[in-house]
């Protein structure tokens, strides 16, 4: 994945711990409804997600699943985000304010995949952020920074500020509705 695409890892993450559906997804990710489902059919067409039905007791159900090229292309991000959090570690123990200041503002986009993923610690970089007399705020999006706590890939259910459950269908274009009344391609929040 290209290094604009940050938001691409954290929906990859999201699905591999769990979040299937596109509202367990939204809510999980706090991306913007429009924004997930361009993202999701980017992901399907690069072939790092499937959609699949699968039966059960109550019918057949829709899930997105990692494809083992997009378990493959987690793994690599991983292992680039984790290089690049042990790279701002040093940098802060060398005390190096300006160094470390310019590495954040040159890698600000992937920040946010660092803290989804838990590779950053957060009490770190709040350190970090305090050691450059800056605050948090600068380097990371509002949707991370609410008053709830830090850590996105566990309980917090902040909103953001879409509903999901409603049923909307948030369309661009894909393939993947179901044909019912209403359906204008993209993903179908009801799968």
């Amino acid at each position: 994945m290209e290094q604009e695409e940050p938001n691409d890892v954290i929906v990859l993450s999201a699905i591999s711990q769990g979040a299937k559906k596109f509202d367990k997804i939204l809510k999980k990710t706090k991306i913007d409804g429009q924004e997930l489902n361009t993202l999701l059919e980017r992901l399907e067409q690069k072939g790092l997600i499937i959609l699949v039905e699968k039966k059960g007791w109550l019918g057949s159900k829709k899930e997105l699943v990692l494809t083992d090229k997009g378990t493959k292309e987690l793994e690599e991000r991983r292992f680039e985000l984790q290089q690049n959090w042990n790279q701002m570690v040093s940098m802060w123990k060398s005390g190096d304010k300006q160094k470390l200041q310019q590495h954040m503002e040159d890698h600000k986009s992937i920040l946010p995949s660092m803290m989804f993923m838990g590779i950053m610690d957060m009490m770190m970089f709040s350190t970090m952020m305090g050691f450059m007399g800056m605050a948090m705020t600068s380097f990371m999006p509002d949707q991370y920074m609410d008053s709830g706590g830090h850590d996105m890939s566990g309980g917090h259910d902040a909103g953001s500020g879409q509903d999901a459950s409603s049923g909307q269908d948030f369309s661009g274009g894909g393939g993947f509705g179901d044909g019912g009344p209403g359906d204008m391609g993209g993903f179908d929040v009801n799968f």
